[in-house]
């Protein structure tokens, strides 16, 4: 771009280039450019309230780019078109398994200070950061501020949801000083080792390492204790279970509420009626959330998700995105210790 373009996108010329700066204007005007996007310009004034710079915020944001792909992204999403059987093979494998002993043994100080400091066990917290960026390889490839931005402004549902994300990330790279325009994440705007929302990162970052930073883009350790934070004010129940095997009929009942990411609300009673029943001795009193997978040979696998499994699915509003870390988790341990998991943490589909 000519020195006189990069003036005329900035507004500063000279009188003598009076005649041409709209058509440069107009020419180098990107898509959610304050000065002519009304939501755009709506979020600097607000966020100018919050104390930060516009004329810092008005550059960025005119970096932004519309991104149709985020948005057919977001209508694809795994969670919402896979069975069970098809959603496990992604993240079950034997490769992402030993990657992931190998991830604990090298953070290994890091996940047992997060073990004794938030009740969460260091397979979970393995699990979670294998299962969201392959163990911080795969953090993302989509510019955060191009995602955030197309969804806060485009998205037909959601865009309030995303305009708090997008303020949020602002926020974020302003008081820690790094350039938004550089930082890439998932075509939701999630970011980092663990995949964090801005907002969740502003509520649940943590800097574990005491270096006066917390980074979650390229600190694992960072990483790990803001999972374990994460689960833990969201209530983990430390030493609690996740699931419990169970049986049931060939077919899933159809009165009865399956696979739901609320807080655990069936009785037992109800799961008997209904034909399901575990070997695990729980409490009469005690509420389970069942669920029913899919296997790659057709039958359904029952199991009984316990608080903990409730508390995984606020990470991410799946009860498959759950199961495959818990799995992962167990998988992992299994790997560790050379043998294979039993118990109330339950068997993996045959």
């Amino acid at each position: 771009m000519s020195k006189a373009r990069r003036m005329a996108s900035v507004g500063i010329v000279s009188f003598a280039l009076g005649s041409i700066a709209l058509p440069l204007l107009a020419e180098d005007a990107t898509d959610f450019d304050p000065q002519h996007h009304e939501g755009a310009r709506s979020l600097v004034e607000s966020l100018e309230e919050d104390g930060l710079p516009g004329d810092w915020l008005t550059r960025q944001l005119r970096h932004a780019k519309l991104r149709q792909s985020v948005l057919d992204a977001m209508e694809g999403a795994a969670e919402r078109n896979l069975e069970w059987h098809e959603y496990r093979d992604i993240f079950i494998t034997q490769r992402r398994i030993e990657e992931g002993v190998a991830f604990q043994q090298t953070h290994g100080d890091a996940l047992a200070k997060a073990e004794d400091v938030y009740g969460v066990p260091r397979n979970i917290i393995t699990a979670i950061i294998g299962v969201e960026t392959y163990y911080g390889r795969h953090r993302g490839q989509h510019p955060v501020l191009d995602s955030l931005a197309t969804l806060a402004f485009e998205h037909p549902s959601r865009g309030d949801f995303f305009y708090r994300e997008l303020a949020a990330f602002l926020q974020i790279a302003y008081e820690q000083q790094v350039d938004p325009t550089t930082l890439m994440g998932s075509y939701a705007g999630a970011m980092g080792y663990p995949q964090f929302i801005p907002t969740s990162y502003q509520a649940y970052a943590v800097d574990f390492d005491d270096d006066g930073q917390r980074d979650l883009w390229n600190n694992p350790v960072d990483a790990i204790g803001s999972v374990a934070n994460y689960f833990a004010e969201h209530g983990w129940q430390a030493g609690g279970d996740v699931y419990y095997p169970a049986e049931g009929p060939d077919k899933a009942p159809a009165d009865l509420s399956v696979n739901q990411t609320t807080p655990p609300d069936t009785s037992l009673g109800t799961l008997e009626a209904a034909g399901i029943t575990t070997s695990i001795a729980l409490d009469d009193s005690a509420a389970v959330s069942p669920l029913v997978l899919t296997r790659s040979d057709g039958q359904l696998t029952y199991r009984l998700g316990d608080h903990n499994f409730y508390v995984i699915t606020r990470y991410n509003h799946s009860h498959l995105y759950a199961m495959a870390v818990t799995e992962l988790a167990e998988a992992i341990e299994a790997e560790m210790t050379g043998s294979q998991t039993t118990g109330s943490q339950g068997e993996g589909d045959t």
